[in-house]
């Protein structure tokens, strides 16, 4: 992993994934990310996971940029738009959700495309996943499966239904699945606008 950001640094990239999503919501308009430091002009990926703090937890969106070449300030504001306006099994993010929303971040140097075994391939603890079947892709960050106790193969299913799509069709080749996998650094706010710590990842399998 090329690219690493130290604890300020993971902070800057939080805050400017909140100030994105508020400028989305609130206001229609991307953010403009302005003077960053030199890393956050490095071709980087990022994801997002926006998740509602009010009564029992739950995800209200994601997003990932990951294809183009970007600088990391506008992968960031990419995902944020993304997560914002698709959220999950419900309506978009709305304005007065914007003070009970936490931000995870993670942020990464590439994606990469797994031939054969992806399971084999895939570390949990260390890789978050991305498949892609024709017009339909899901991922998952690399904490999902330690959080959930999930096997790899069990991690690729699940990212497979989220993308609506059938489990263990990244282990069919007939299929024309495309399996990614990244590593990275995993930025969560421990209350809405509040405190920043990076995860640790550790394998629970």
């Amino acid at each position: 992993m090329g690219t690493v950001l130290n604890a300020e640094k993971g902070e800057k990239a939080v805050e400017l994934a909140r100030n994105s999503m508020r400028s989305y919501v609130a206001d229609g308009k991307r953010e403009r990310p302005g003077c960053m430091t030199d890393v956050f002009y490095e071709r980087v990926g990022a994801a997002v996971r926006l998740e509602s703090t009010r009564g029992m937890r739950r995800v209200r969106g994601s997003g990932v940029s990951y294809k183009r070449e970007k600088q990391l300030s506008e992968a960031i504001v990419d995902a944020v738009i993304e997560a914002s306006s698709s959220c999950e099994g419900t309506s978009e993010l709305s304005r007065c959700e914007l003070d009970s929303v936490s931000v995870t971040l993670c942020v990464f140097d590439e994606v990469e495309e797994v031939d054969g075994d992806a399971a084999e391939k895939l570390e949990v603890g260390r890789h978050g996943a991305i498949v892609e079947n024709g017009r339909d892709s899901g991922w998952m960050l690399p904490t999902v499966p330690v959080e959930r106790s999930w096997s790899p193969a069990q991690f690729l299913d699940r990212t497979c239904s989220k993308a609506g799509i059938d489990e263990r069709c990244w282990d069919d080749e007939t299929t024309g699945s495309t399996v990614y996998l990244f590593d990275g650094q995993v930025f969560e706010e421990q209350s809405p606008g509040g405190e920043v710590r990076e995860l640790e990842l550790v394998a629970s399998v």
